[in-house]
């Protein structure tokens, strides 16, 4: 804990030895964990990647208030999860733009009526979005944009970023469950 402290006391202050030392020693074992989440190599580098890059920008205003390991690997615990819960997230809307062009005109009525009613609820809760967090959402679902490059073009930080997509699905669920149990 005081080796953590004296660390982080040396990177707020700028100094690169230090953070190499944090990343040599962190990143394979925070690299490992990540992939136990996410199944995925390539992903979790970059969650990896993203992490330490957040902690050296961000190393003058960052307010870590337990110890520097328990921080990373709450860091890489947390992107990891909102990795798993995106694709999950993704897989429903490929699902749905496949049944769609798959069946064009073909569909069934009833299907596309559910699909144009769900798109329906999409829509009108994404109008109900603080603007902000409709641009961050968009930036980050439509545009195909990380957490990263999101914080980067509005200047704000990447748990902002995060927190503001958060809130957003959070949004979406609901009212997707609201209208769901009004239809059955």
């Amino acid at each position: 804990m005081v080796q953590d402290l004296s660390l982080l006391i040396k990177i707020k202050e700028g100094d690169i030895g230090a953070f190499e030392h944090v990343f040599r020693s962190n990143y394979s074992p925070l690299l490992f964990y990540s992939i136990g989440i996410t199944k995925r190599r390539d992903v979790s580098e970059e969650i990896v990647q993203d992490i330490f890059y957040y902690l050296w920008k961000e190393r003058e205003n960052i307010q870590i208030l337990r110890s520097l390991k328990g921080y990373l690997y709450a860091s890489v615990r947390n992107r990891s999860l909102q990795y798993c819960e995106h694709e999950i997230v993704d897989e429903r809307y490929r699902k749905q733009n496949s049944m769609t062009a798959d069946y064009g005109l073909e569909a069934d009525g009833q299907e596309m009526l559910e699909y144009r009613e769900l798109e329906e609820i999409v829509r009108k809760s994404m109008e109900k979005m603080p603007e902000r967090r409709l641009r961050i959402f968009r930036m980050h679902r439509f545009e195909n944009k990380k957490y990263i490059e999101i914080a980067e073009a509005l200047s704000l930080s990447v748990k902002t970023i995060e927190s503001e997509i958060g809130k957003a699905l959070k949004t979406l669920r609901k009212e997707i469950e609201y209208h769901t149990s009004i239809l059955l």
